[in-house]
């Protein structure tokens, strides 16, 4: 069975109200909620619940214009409609009526025939706005249903092409994976919402991706680059840039930010394009900060450790050359929590420890 649309009745003439009540009776799926005066009504609002209003223009202590108003200033009846009952004829008083909320007026004293005829129009108008109500839920359910779904896509794509490049250079795989975090975390400090900081968690890991171009003779060699190897290598962020441009996925429109610009430098000394400042993009800033913190504080073949005070240090000394200032600043306020990420994640699996 259909919902019942709920009329709700606010008269205070006994004989009125009575005679009303029965004629919603009479109207097929149709429930009246009474009340014998205005304040009687505003008591139990908050507790009822109920689709048309109709109700008498002149009343004790309230009219129905005043009681109309004071109903709409509960957000669930904004937009109810009511239907005023008056022998009052003035235009003046319709008018306020309508500007009120009034949809309808029936005169005194009331017809049957037409009461019904007029409930029954409007009860079917009610029936229609929560179909439409219920719909739009309906759709509204399935529109987040079907976003989720294609969230979920767009981060298994994002994980299995970090997956991929992981391959290409598997010693630094888990440098991938703390980047990552140290970026989110960077972002956090610098006011990022929580969304965007699990996106760039997401993104900044393929920060990377164009060593696929690189040659292995380049990407592995156990020495230190030549000169000629070194501009080679530059060559990733540009390349990583190229393979995730023109995506319409948000994710991957941001890793491609990150790919192309964490090698850039604040002074505008840096590769692919010496962009400097702020028109690197801010993703960009933080993720340099987070790629050499986590590459000075790792072992390669061609060089050991750095201490951590050192690497602290040394990005300090490079804040406003190599390095956003805001950002050096954002990494002296998670300094502590660079040091869970480090040993959350460290290169050797079995020094590995869960961290939520």
């Amino acid at each position: 069975m259909d919902e019942a649309t709920k009329i709700l009745i606010v008269e205070d003439n006994r004989t009125n109200r009575m005679l009303m009540q029965m004629l919603v009776g009479q109207i097929p799926n149709c429930v009246a909620i009474s009340y014998p005066t205005p304040a009687d009504a505003l008591r139990d609002l908050p507790a009822i619940t109920f689709d048309l209003g109709i109700v008498d223009f002149q009343m004790p202590g309230m009219n129905g214009i005043e009681l109309i108003k004071c109903i709409r200033r509960d957000r669930r009846f904004a937009d109810t409609p009511f239907v005023m009952v008056t022998a009052d004829g003035d235009a003046g008083t319709r008018i306020d009526a309508i500007h009120a909320g009034a949809i309808e007026f029936l005169h005194k004293p009331v017809e049957p025939v037409e009461f019904k005829a007029r409930m029954r129009n409007l009860a079917r108008l009610c029936e229609a706005q929560r179909d439409l109500v219920h719909r739009a839920e309906w759709l509204k359910v399935e529109v987040d249903k079907a976003t989720q779904e294609l969230r979920e896509r767009e981060e298994e794509i994002i994980r299995r092409l970090t997956l991929a490049a992981g391959y290409k250079d598997r010693e630094t795989a888990m440098h991938t994976i703390r980047m990552a975090h140290y970026s989110s975390v960077l972002a956090r400090h610098l006011g990022f919402s929580a969304d965007q900081c699990r996106d760039i968690l997401l993104a900044a890991p393929m920060h990377d991706i164009g060593k696929v171009g690189i040659s292995d003779s380049i990407l592995l060699k156990q020495e230190q680059l030549s000169a000629a190897e070194k501009l080679r290598m530059n060559e990733h962020a540009r390349i990583g840039g190229a393979i995730l441009a023109g995506s319409t996925c948000a994710l991957l429109q941001l890793a491609a930010k990150i790919a192309e610009t964490h090698h850039e430098r604040w002074d505008g000394t840096g590769y692919p394009n010496g962009l400097s400042g702020e028109s690197i993009p801010l993703v960009g800033r933080i993720a340099a900060v987070a790629d050499v913190f986590d590459a000075l504080t790792s072992d390669r073949t061609y060089k050991e450790a750095w201490p951590i005070d050192r690497a602290f240090a040394y990005i300090k000394e490079q804040s406003g050359t190599q390095f956003d200032p805001e950002c050096v600043r954002a990494l002296q306020a998670a300094s502590e929590e660079f040091l869970d990420v480090k040993a959350a994640y460290p290169d050797d699996p079995a020094e590995r420890r869960y961290v939520a």
